[in-house]
């Protein structure tokens, strides 16, 4: 008897350790493939020495581009259908005409420097091209294209008014020295928009032209360059900030070349198809260079205030700018609301120059993180609209400090109706972060999230409470106006 008993126990451990096998293997068998963005980064082409093809003495920009078309004949064109050479891309709607337009840098308006346009000699430093000064640019000149902007590897190439070269530039040095772009190149005009280093984006500044793994683990351990994820095809650069683009671009995104379940963690995992990577992996912004948080250009003009570039400057007015600090969350969807240069304000509340779209409903959208940049702006009292001031050129603000002039020298530029009736309204506008990525070493923890003391306001995100507690977008309780 004692003998069928232990016969017995033993048949019943052994399926029990079978089915724990079976099990083991199931699970095994259910975890996600391990991440190997690798297999998906381009391999990177090796340079071709250029000193051959590039004559002495050339004297101007165009000359060089002249000389680039001698090898490479479709380049003009094609760089001449992109955003960065036309400043407009995606269309709407005109609020005034009705008429369907383009939008871009050329006619928007933003809460930094305000508009473009009416400043182009300045602001064109910054084009891809040479000599836009005013309307009458030549968009249809080959010649008229900048090469060396996005090409050049000496590090001594500086564009000056109207995007023309600067006049110590060895330009023959230079041409012979291009290759495939690196972060010093787009640097120089993205790290540093708005006017200066670390102004407008939260995430981009000089820090990255060299940073070290603690600023982005991409650039600083990995020594990746802009365009290894900004993968360009005949000139097209994919991405395009939302403060420019309404509709979903050719955007790049952490899955091109990481798996949509990267972790191996089931429970981590879960978390991709309602957070973005960005929310978890760029837990801070402006980690080492101080960025603007607020400018009220209300405040400009006054006479014996200390200037610090930080704090106060005449031209400008008043400065909020921080440092290390944490983004703002909201949900996106690739999609933003726009304000479109002469759309109608309401005075009395914040104007949302830009506001990404979506919600926990949508399905596409994902829980974001943002720089949010918060101003004080000049409008039409009588026309309940956004004006764009001169502010650079002659007669504009920065000369004069006549706002009423700025305005309408202003209206002539763009064409904006100036009724001569200004006031200053509050504004906002929203900068989604995708750099200054930091390893799972350094990302986001459960209880940075979840919990009595988590950075993220479940309520405003339209949560009752907390997910983790109250159920997430399947088994969820939102909060209904």
């Amino acid at each position: 008897m004692r003998g069928m008993t232990f016969l017995a126990v033993f048949v019943c451990v052994f399926i029990s350790a079978l089915g724990v096998a079976a099990w083991r293997l199931t699970a095994l068998s259910r975890r996600p493939a391990a991440d190997n963005p690798w297999t998906h980064v381009p391999k990177r082409r090796p340079p071709v020495d250029h000193n051959a093809f590039i004559p002495d003495g050339l004297a101007t920009g165009p000359e060089v581009t002249q000389t680039c078309l001698s090898c490479h004949p479709q380049a003009a064109r094609e760089v001449m259908a992109t955003g960065h050479w036309t400043w407009a891309g995606q269309k709407v709607r005109d609020p005034t005409t009705g008429a369907e337009i383009r939008v871009g840098k050329l006619n928007l308006i933003n809460n930094f420097c305000i508009a473009a346009l009416p400043n182009i000699e300045a602001c064109s430093a910054c084009h891809a091209g040479y000599g836009w000064n005013d309307s009458h640019f030549d968009f249809a000149r080959e010649q008229n294209v900048d090469c060396l902007v996005c090409h050049e590897q000496t590090n001594t190439y500086q564009k000056g008014l109207t995007g023309l070269p600067k006049p110590d530039v060895n330009l023959t040095l230079v041409a012979r020295s291009v290759g495939r772009p690196t972060r010093l190149n787009c640097g120089q005009c993205h790290f540093k928009g708005g006017g200066a280093d670390a102004v407008k984006h939260g995430d981009l500044d000089g820090t990255m032209f060299f940073p070290p793994e603690r600023i982005d683990v991409h650039m600083g351990r990995l020594g990746f360059q802009c365009v290894d994820c900004h993968r360009t095809r005949e000139h097209v650069i994919p991405g395009c900030a939302m403060s420019v683009c309404v509709e979903r671009p050719a955007r790049v995104f952490c899955t091109d070349c990481h798996s949509q379940r990267p972790h191996g963690n089931e429970r981590l995992d879960f978390h991709t198809a309602t957070v973005a990577c960005q929310t978890c992996h760029i837990p801070r912004m402006a980690i080492d260079a101080p960025t603007k948080m607020f400018w009220d250009w209300s405040a400009a003009g006054q006479d014996g205030i200390p200037e610090d570039p930080h704090v106060y400057l005449k031209q400008k007015g008043r400065f909020v700018y921080a440092q290390n600090i944490s983004p703002e969350y909201y949900w996106y969807n690739g999609r933003a609301e726009r304000y479109i240069t002469g759309q109608k304000i309401d005075p009395k509340r914040v104007v949302s120059i830009n506001r990404p779209l979506g919600g926990p409903e949508d399905p596409q959208s994902q829980i974001w993180p943002f720089k949010v940049h918060r101003g004080r702006q000049i409008y039409d009292k009588k026309y309940l609209h956004l004006l764009t001031p001169r502010t650079w050129a002659p007669g504009g603000f920065w000369n004069e400090f006549d706002w009423d002039k700025a305005c309408r020298l202003g209206s002539q530029d763009t064409g904006l109706p100036y009724s001569g009736e200004y006031d200053f309204v509050d504004t906002e506008m929203y900068w989604p972060l995708s750099h200054m990525v930091q390893s799972k070493e350094n990302a986001l923890q459960c209880r940075d999230c979840h919990g009595p003391n988590g950075r993220l306001n479940w309520k405003a995100l339209g949560y009752d409470d907390d997910p983790m507690f109250r159920g997430g977008r399947t088994t969820r309780e939102f909060v209904r106006d």
